[in-house]
C-alpha cells in the first residue's frame, strides 16, 4: 500500500469513528441516518427474468424454429396428427428448459445467506443485537470465537484468528489485530472467527463489502453449452439444405406435369420428414438420464445441458482448499532426533495409525514421538466434537492447525483428557504474530512444572529459547526448510522441567530442550488423485487455481501430478502486474483473487477451450459462472458457490467429476447415435422422391405416408437412442475439440452412406414389384419404414445385449404398426396402401433386417474416427 493509499485510507477511517468510539458506538439516531444514507447491509439482487422471456429465448434456437415452421405448414395441409406430435416435441423442450434455468439463476440471492443473520453492536454505550442487515459504516460490533463477520472492518480492540478460506482460498486460519498493517487489522464479512474475540468498525456493508465486490462479478447469464453451439450451427444448415432440397422436389413434380396442389403438399410432407424433429426430446432424454445417473452418484444437476457439458471439456480448473484437499488440517509428518514417522488417516476422526519405518507404532513404542505430541497437545486451546445429528463426522473447535496436533496424539494413542488432568495447565503465554509461539506452563505430579511451547521454526530453533546443542538445532531448521520446501506448515515443539516456581514468567520460554517438527498441511482427498489421472487418461487438461500460498500448491499439484516439481507456478501478483506471460501455459496458480481466477478461466475459453472450474468458496462463485460448467461442493461448500454452479457434489467426491465427464460423453454419443439414423432415413426419403421419377415412378410416395413413417422412426425409436449405455471406451479418448460439428468426425459420410444404402434397397423393391405387377407404392412404403427400424437397432451401443429395453420395445411396436399401415382399413383408407400378401410381406421383413446388418458392418469397418487429440495449448500433456 502505498503513501497516498494509506493517507486515503486514514482519512476515510476517520470519517467512520466521527461520532463514535470503541466504548459507546454509533448513537441510535446516527445509525439511523447511516442506514439511510448506505442501505441495508444487503447484496442487491440480480432482476428476475420474466418467464415469456425465458420462452422466447428457447424458441429462438434455429431448430425449434425450422420446427414451428414444419407445425404450420402441417396445419396448413390438414396433418393435425403430425403437428400435435412437433408442437408436443416443442412443448416440452421448451418447459423443460425454463424450468432449469428458473433454477438455475440465484447464485446473487446467495450471497445474502453468507451473512450472519444478527450481529452484536455497541450503540448509546451498550451492547444490543440488532440484523445484519441494519449493521451502517462506522459501527462497532463485537465478534468472538464461532462469529460469522457480519461486514467488512477494521479490528479495534483484542485479537482474533479467522479462517477465511472461502474468501481467499488460504487453508490456514490467519491472525487479525488492531494495528496499520492493513491485511492484518482488515476483516471481511462471511469470513468465520476461529478463536479469540474483538472489536470491529466497520468500514464497508451490502455492495461496498467484500462478498459485494464479488457479486459485481457474477452477473450475466450463462452462455450456450457445446452442445447447444453445435446444433444451432446444424440447425442453420439443416434449415437450408431442407427448404432448398424440398424446392427441387416440388420444382421437379411441376415439370413433369403433376398437380401443383399435390406437389406442394408433397414437398411440405418432406421438408417435416427431413427435419428430426424428435431431436430435442432426444437431446432432453439424453439429458435428462444422464442428470438421474449423476443423482443416484450424489450429483445434483442443476442445468440440463451441463451434463453434456463436462464430456465437451478440454481442460478442469480445480480449487485446492476444501475441493482437492479435505479442507482441514492433517499432522502428517514427526520428526524427531531419533529419525521421522507418518500420521496415517482422514479427517478429524482420531481412527488411525502413526507409522515408522514401515510398521504402526503407539506411544509405548516411541517414546520421541509420544513426548512430541503429549507436549503439542498441552499446549492447545481445540477441541474435537465427535458426530452428532448436526454434523455426521468430527469437527474441530478453534485453530484447525491445533486440533490436528490433537488428532496426531489421538493416533498415537494419547489420551488429551488423561494429559489434561496429570498436567494441569497453570499459565499460558499465548501466540501472537510477532512471537510466533505459544507457550504453556503446567503442574506435573510431583510438585514440579512442565513448560510446553510450540511455534514457527524461526520463531523457536533460537539460542535464546534452546539449551540443545548448535549443531542440533542447524539439523532441525535443515529438516524444517525441507518441510516446507514440500508445502508443509512446520511447528517446532520444545519442553522443559522446572522444580518449582522459582523463575519468573519471562524465563518461561528459555532453556528449552527441542523435542521435534511436525509437518502439518490440508492433505488430499483420497479421491482426488484418481481422479486427475482419469481426467488426464481422457485427454482433459487439469490446473490448479488457489489463494494458499505457493509452496503449498506446488506440493498439492505435485502429490496429484497436475505439474511437475520444474513446471511453473505464477501468482496472483504476478497477473495483476502483467507479468505471468500467458496464462495458458501454466498449470498451477497461487495467491490468486476472485477477479484473477475469472481472468484465467476466460484466458483459456479465449483460447478456444471447453472450461469446467471446481470450487466451494465465495471467492469460487465468479469462476464457476463464468467457465462454461461450474462443478461446487455441496456438503463443505458455501451457498453461493452452490447456487453459481451447473453441477453440485452432494458428497463433495471429486470422482463423481470424471463419472460426470463419462456420462457427458454418452450423452453426445447418443445425440450422434439419433442424428446418423434419423438423417440417413431422411435422406433416404428424399432421394426416394427425388429418383423414383426417374425409374418411372411418378409419385413414389404420398404425402400422408412420408409423414407416417416419419412419425414411427422419428418417434419413440428415436428418442430410445438418447438413453443408449455409454461405450466402455469412452474415457479412454481426448474430448471432441470445440469447433468440431456435431456431424463432424466422419458421420456426414457415413449418414450418407446409410441414406444411399436404404434408398437402394426402397427403389429396388419398388422396381421389381411395379415389373411384377404387384402394388409397388404400398412395398416401398413397407421397406422404406422398416429398413429405417432396422437401420435403429443396427444402432445400438451394445449390441446382443439386453442393455436399452426401451428401444427394443419401441422398435418392435413401430413395425407393428407400419405392417398395420397396409392391413386395417381405417389405416389404408387415410394413408392411401393396399393389403400385401403373406409372401410379400415376408420379402419385405427380410429385406428391412439389411438395414440391420449393413449398420453394424458399417460400424466394424468404419468406426466413427476418435476426436483429434485436444488442443494446442493442451498438447504434450
Amino acid at each position: 500500500m502505498n503513501r497516498r493509499e494509506g493517507s486515503r485510507r486514514s482519512a476515510a477511517k476517520s470519517d467512520l469513528l466521527r461520532g463514535t468510539t470503541p466504548a459507546t458506538g454509533l448513537s441510535s439516531d446516527e445509525a439511523a441516518r447511516r442506514l439511510e444514507f448506505h442501505g441495508p447491509n444487503e447484496i442487491p439482487a440480480e432482476p428476475r427474468t420474466p418467464v415469456w422471456r425465458r420462452v422466447l429465448q428457447q424458441l429462438r434456437d434455429p431448430l425449434i424454429l425450422v420446427l414451428l415452421v414444419a407445425a404450420a405448414l402441417t396445419i396448413a395441409t390438414g396433418d393435425l396428427s403430425d403437428a400435435a406430435v412437433i408442437l408436443f416435441v416443442i412443448t416440452v423442450n421448451t418447459v423443460v428448459g425454463v424450468v432449469q434455468e428458473v433454477r438455475a439463476e440465484q447464485a446473487v440471492m446467495a450471497l445474502s445467506a453468507m451473512s450472519a443473520p444478527a450481529a452484536r453492536v455497541v450503540r448509546d454505550g451498550e451492547e444490543r443485537s440488532v440484523a445484519a442487515a441494519e449493521v451502517v459504516p462506522g459501527d462497532v460490533v463485537l465478534v468472538a470465537e464461532g462469529d460469522i463477520v457480519p461486514a467488512d472492518g477494521d479490528v479495534l480492540v483484542a485479537a482474533s484468528l479467522l479462517d477465511e478460506s472461502s474468501l481467499t482460498g488460504e487453508s490456514v486460519p490467519v491472525e487479525k489485530a488492531p494495528g496499520s498493517d492493513e491485511a492484518r487489522g482488515a476483516v471481511s464479512a462471511g469470513t468465520v472467527v476461529v478463536r479469540g474475540r474483538g472489536r470491529v468498525v466497520v468500514t464497508a456493508t451490502g455492495a461496498d463489502s467484500a462478498l459485494g465486490r464479488i457479486a459485481s462479478l457474477m452477473g450475466g447469464a450463462p452462455g450456450l453449452t457445446p452442445l447447444q453451439h453445435r446444433l444451432v450451427r446444424f440447425g442453420r444448415t439443416l434449415a437450408a439444405v431442407t427448404v432448398a432440397l424440398c424446392a427441387v422436389v416440388l420444382a421437379l413434380g411441376l415439370v413433369r406435369g403433376q398437380p401443383v396442389e399435390l406437389m406442394i403438399v408433397a414437398a411440405i410432407s418432406l421438408a417435416v420428414a427431413a427435419v428430426p424433429e424428435s431431436l430435442p426430446a432426444v437431446v432432453t432424454l439424453a439429458l435428462a438420464l444422464g442428470a438421474r445417473r449423476m443423482a443416484d452418484r450424489h450429483a445434483i444437476v442443476r442445468r440440463l445441458p451441463a451434463v453434456e457439458t463436462l464430456g465437451s471439456v478440454t481442460v478442469i480448473a480445480t480449487d485446492k482448499t476444501g475441493t482437492l484437499t479435505e479442507g482441514r488440517m492433517a499432522a502428517e509428518q514427526l520428526w524427531t532426533s531419533l529419525g521421522e514417522a507418518s500420521v496415517v488417516g482422514t479427517g478429524y476422526e482420531p481412527e488411525g495409525r502413526v507409522v515408522r519405518d514401515g510398521e504402526a507404532v503407539t506411544a509405548g513404542d516411541a517414546p520421541d514421538l509420544a513426548a512430541l505430541l503429549s507436549v503439542a497437545m498441552l499446549c492447545n486451546d481445540a477441541a474435537l466434537e465427535p458426530p452428532s445429528h448436526h454434523s455426521p463426522e468430527w469437527s474441530a473447535l478453534g485453530d484447525p492447525t491445533e486440533a490436528a496436533l490433537l488428532v496426531a496424539g489421538a493416533r498415537l494413542g494419547l489420551d488429551r483428557a488423561a494429559l489434561d488432568s496429570e498436567l494441569p495447565r497453570l499459565e499460558e503465554i499465548p501466540f501472537d504474530s510477532s512471537r510466533k509461539r505459544m507457550t504453556t506452563v503446567h503442574r506435573r505430579p510431583d510438585g514440579g512444572l512442565r513448560v510446553a511451547c510450540k511455534g514457527a521454526p524461526e520463531s523457536v530453533l533460537r539460542p535464546q529459547i534452546l539449551a540443545d546443542r548448535p549443531e542440533a538445532v542447524a539439523r532441525a531448521a535443515a529438516q524444517a526448510e525441507a518441510l516446507a520446501r514440500r508445502g508443509y506448515r512446520v511447528l517446532a515443539v520444545a519442553s522443559a522441567d522446572h522444580e518449582g516456581r522459582a523463575q519468573p514468567p519471562p524465563t518461561w520460554e528459555s532453556g528449552l530442550s527441542l523435542l521435534g517438527l511436525v509437518g502439518i498441511l490440508d492433505p488430499p482427498r483420497s479421491a482426488s488423485e484418481p481422479t486427475i489421472t482419469a481426467c488426464k487418461r481422457a485427454g482433459i487438461v487439469p490446473v490448479l487455481i488457489t489463494g494458499d500460498h505457493p509452496l503449498t500448491a506446488r506440493a498439492v499439484a505435485g502429490r496429484l501430478s497436475i505439474a511437475t516439481r520444474d513446471d511453473e507456478v505464477t501468482t496472483g501478483d504476478r497477473i495483476r502486474t502483467g507479468t505471468a506471460g500467458d496464462l495458458t501455459d501454466v498449470r498451477v496458480y497461487a495467491r490468486t483473487t476472485p477477479e484473477q481466477k475469472l481472468d484465467i478461466v476466460q484466458a483459456w475459453r479465449g483460447a478456444g477451450h471447453v472450461v469446467a472450474m471446481t470450487g466451494d468458496g465465495v471467492n469460487d462463485g465468479p469462476a464457476l459462472r463464468q467457465a462454461d460448467i461450474g462443478v461446487a461442493m455441496g456438503r463443505r461448500g458455501t451457498e453461493v458457490a452452490r447456487q453459481a454452479a451447473d453441477l453440485v457434489l452432494a458428497d463433495d467426491n471429486p470422482a463423481t467429476v470424471a463419472a460426470a465427464v463419462e456420462e457427458g460423453r454418452r450423452v453426445y454419443a447418443n445425440v450422434r447415435r439419433f442424428l446418423l439414423y434419423a438423417l440417413a432415413g431422411g435422406t433416404a426419403e428424399i432421394l426416394v422422391m427425388l429418383l423414383g421419377p426417374f425409374l418411372g415412378m411418378p409419385l413414389p410416395l404420398l404425402p400422408a405416408q412420408i409423414l407416417w413413417i416419419n412419425l414411427l422412426t422419428h418417434g419413440l425409436p428415436g428418442v430410445a437412442l438418447g438413453a443408449e449405455p455409454v461405450d466402455p471406451d469412452t474415457m479412454r479418448h481426448p474430448p471432441r475439440p470445440p469447433e468440431e460439428s456435431v456431424l463432424g468426425a466422419g458421420l456426414w459420410p457415413r449418414i450418407l452412406f446409410m441414406g444411399a444404402f436404404v434408398t437402394t434397397v426402397t427403389l429396388v423393391v419398388g422396381v421389381w414389384a411395379r415389373e411384377t405387377g404387384r402394388p409397388w407404392q404400398s412395398m416401398m412404403f413397407l421397406v422404406l419404414g422398416a429398413t429405417q427400424l432396422g437401420v435403429a437397432l443396427g444402432s445400438r451401443a451394445r449390441p446382443g445385449t439386453l442393455a436399452n429395453p426401451f428401444l427394443l420395445v419401441a422398435v418392435g411396436v413401430a413395425l407393428s404398426l407400419q405392417a398395420a399401415a397396409v392391413y386395417l382399413p381405417l389405416l389404408r383408407d387415410l394413408l392411401g396402401t393396399e393389403p400385401l400378401p403373406l409372401t410379400d410381406l415376408a420379402i419385405a421383413c427380410v429385406l428391412s433386417g439389411l438395414g440391420h446388418v449393413v449398420m453394424r458392418l458399417q460400424a466394424r469397418l468404419r468406426p466413427e474416427r476418435p476426436p483429434r487429440a485436444g488442443l494446442p495449448a493442451a498438447q504434450g500433456l
